[in-house]
């Protein structure tokens, strides 16, 4: 009989769990619950969507556990464990001027980096520290604890919904996206987390989840259950797709993100790569972009269709969309840091307004930005043997027709699947098998063909031409 594991992936929009056989990783059963739309959300509603989401038996002979969580969201508990105000998550942009204000107390951009290896944009959770302590004070001060999403719902899962008495714990890699840890030293620094909460030391501030490693248990549900550590979206992502040396992600969700292990720490002082560390022990240079699918989506309510009709118009026009180029600065933007940021359309004439070329600009657009994040993470001495293409938008013919020409090295598609959530599964066998290697779990991938490429670097100029027109970037 096999042994199953389950991993869970709570993202900005749903909790989506697989029930997996420990060994090969193949999927048995799955489940999904949606979340509210925003960002802020009562943390109970994850919660919820977990209980849903693992109804009716769906968890009957499972042995071990593990969340992997969207990044960056601040959950503030007070002294009873109560949540102080509703989580702000990652998409939450208020503590842009908070995070301006953090990097030049602390030094600037490279002294930031050097102490956590990032420097923060309002995505982090040390920028919303800052925020909440300049703009809702006597919250502040109520905050006893602070946890990541993933952490506090691992202690719900521990506590069986109960967070009295049980242990609130973290990963590597999910604290490496607070702005308040260091991937280099594996510590927390506490004297970021005073600056932020504008404390003269660091007597009395917020307790912070302890740190476990990468295969350390943070302990058995009620019921029996094994918990693993959890870990951040991102580094479940890779631990599912169990990169190696020179595979980089490139992943199209709500938010678009590029990442890839490396075996030393990154340091990026233009904050265009976050020198996050992963759910292995090595580390996860990424470069994220709040604007993916839902460019797509927009563009596709624009031209009065859907995603599948927009697909045939970006199919049906060329290259370069006539000269139509879009910045896809839609809710603003994380990298470039333009959080106050719109959309931008340029090179707009009467020859090239058709519904394809938008269509095909929406596409290009999106991806240029995810283009210049390989390019970043180049520069910061990280190999690109293979990109991975991940995500719902991932599936397009469109995105994969764009994808293969603009990123300069060879792209392949692996099999859809919910590569957060197989992650988190992965961790949980590998916690439970008590091995020092996760198990290996294979992955299926289809090559893209690599289509005539010599509308990409014309189409790149254009939109780094357009971008630094418009935000001087």
């Amino acid at each position: 009989m096999s042994t199953l594991v389950a991993g869970v992936d709570s993202s900005t929009q749903s909790t989506k769990v697989v029930v997996c056989d420990a060994a090969t990783g193949a999927v048995v059963r799955e489940g999904r619950a949606a979340h509210p739309d925003g960002s802020e959300v009562d943390p109970e509603h994850w919660w919820r969507a977990w209980r849903e989401a693992t109804a009716d038996g769906l968890l009957d002979g499972v042995e071990a556990v593990a969340v992997a969580g969207q990044q960056h969201g601040l959950v503030a508990l007070d002294e009873h464990r109560s949540v102080v105000r509703p989580a702000l998550l990652w998409n939450d942009t208020r503590s842009a001027g908070a995070a301006l204000d953090l990097v030049e107390e602390v030094g600037g951009p490279q002294a930031y980096a050097d102490a956590a290896g990032s420097v923060p944009s309002a995505s982090f959770t040390v920028t919303k520290l800052r925020w909440l302590a300049r703009h809702e004070p006597d919250a502040a001060q109520r905050v006893r604890s602070v946890l990541l999403p993933h952490d506090w719902l691992t202690a719900r899962l521990l506590g069986d919904g109960d967070l009295a008495g049980v242990p609130l714990v973290t990963d590597r890699g999910d604290a490496s996206g607070t702005g308040y840890w260091s991937p280099a030293q594996g510590r927390y620094r506490t004297d970021l987390l005073a600056t932020a909460l504008d404390r003269s030391g660091t007597a009395g501030l917020p307790d912070l989840p302890d740190v476990l490693g990468p295969a350390q248990a943070a302990g058995r549900t009620p019921s029996g259950l094994l918990v693993a550590p959890g870990t951040g979206d991102n580094m479940g992502a890779a631990l599912g797709l169990a990169l190696g040396p020179g595979d980089l992600v490139v992943s199209l969700g709500t938010s678009g993100t590029v990442f890839g292990v490396a075996e030393h720490p990154t340091a990026d002082p233009t904050g265009i790569v976050a020198g996050f560390a992963d759910a292995t022990g090595r580390f996860l240079p990424l470069v994220c972009t709040l604007n993916a699918a839902r460019v797509l989506t927009a563009a596709a309510a624009m031209l009065g269709t859907d995603l599948a009709g927009l697909e045939r118009l970006a199919l049906a026009a060329e290259p370069g969309a006539g000269g139509l180029t879009l910045l896809p600065y839609l809710d603003g933007e994380r990298t470039p840091v333009l959080p106050e940021a719109t959309g931008t359309l340029g090179g707009l004439t009467r020859d090239n307004a058709t519904p394809g070329n938008l269509a095909r600009a929406a596409v290009e657009g999106m991806l240029c930005g995810l283009a210049d994040g390989l390019d970043a993470l180049r520069e910061q001495g990280v190999a690109v043997r293979r990109v991975l293409l991940i995500g719902g938008a991932a599936r397009s013919a469109a995105v994969q027709a764009v994808a293969a020409g603009l990123f300069g090295a060879p792209v392949e598609v692996p099999e859809p699947g919910e590569y957060v959530a197989l992650g988190a599964a992965r961790q949980a066998a590998w916690v439970l098998s008590g091995e020092a290697q996760p198990p290996r779990w294979d992955v299926a991938t289809s090559a893209l063909p690599r289509e005539e490429d010599d509308w990409a670097a014309p189409l790149r100029a254009s939109y780094g031409a357009l971008r630094r027109q418009v935000h001087g970037v």
